[in-house]
């Protein structure tokens, strides 16, 4: 397999992050750990240091599930994977941090929740984003801004498009798309592989800007990254359930 060697950790976490719901048998996470060439002992003890961290619980049946910060995780991905868009009437969601002292992490879990509902910096305190998309997005983020900033709505009176371009590296994410499209088109030769693709294209899908079609750059590959993905998704998922089945018959 191309690329860096990833740790056990990473296996279980990326596995269960693209599983609905997020839970597995510990067998299934191991054997499917086996393909990276992890031993089977790294990666219960990995498992188990989940558990410790707060990043699994163990639940009936042998199965492990996220909890914490890596299911809020797995919520921002299904939210990124569907989102709550509506149609656009030209106006602009805005969050403003009014002046006063406040904790340097208040400032980071700040900038991860506007982060995470798609706003981009204006400058320092100052978020921008489109207002096509559900204000109720994401309760736990929408939760922290609401506690910090104000949230306003308005139209900037310049141009929409010069704005998204310099609020959102548009050529960057358009470039990454195009070539992960071209890489989902070819397919992977193992789980493995697979896997990493995978990852890497759900990633990418979740940095998506969702604009507005009214704002979006000329041939905006959005659209065809999505369908390339769910066509890929759809493929490998299917060929990890019928590995899974496998792995239960063999283990019996």
């Amino acid at each position: 397999m191309s690329g860096t060697a990833l740790s056990a950790r990473s296996v279980v976490a990326s596995t269960l992050l693209g599983t609905v719901p997020p839970r597995l048998p510990a067998r299934l996470l191991v054997a499917f750990a086996a393909e990276f060439g992890i031993r089977a002992g790294t990666t219960r003890t990995a498992l188990s240091r989940m558990v410790e961290r707060g990043e699994l619980v163990q639940v009936a049946g042998g199965e492990y599930a996220l909890t914490g910060a890596l299911l809020e995780r797995h919520h921002r991905q299904e939210v990124g994977l569907h989102p709550a868009s509506r149609a656009w009437d030209g106006s602009w969601e805005m969050v403003v941090v009014p002046s006063g002292a406040r904790s340097s992490r208040d400032r980071a879990a700040l900038r991860r929740a506007c982060g995470h509902l798609g706003l981009a910096e204006r400058r320092d305190g100052v978020w921008l984003r489109p207002a096509n998309l559900a204000p109720n997005r994401l309760p736990s983020a929408v939760r922290i801004v609401e506690a910090q900033a104000e949230r306003w709505y308005g139209r900037p009176e310049r141009d929409g498009r010069a704005l998204v371009a310099e609020l959102f590296d548009l050529e960057g994410w358009s470039a990454l798309a195009r070539t992960l499209c071209e890489t989902l088109g070819n397919g992977s030769d193992s789980l493995a592989d697979g896997f990493v693709l995978a990852a890497d294209a759900l990633r990418h899908l979740v940095a998506d800007p969702l604009l507005p079609v009214e704002l979006a750059p000329p041939e905006w590959p959005a659209a065809e990254f999505r369908a390339a993905y769910a066509d890929y998704s759809r493929c490998y998922q299917a060929s990890l359930r019928t590995f899974f089945r496998a792995q239960l018959s063999a283990l019996g």
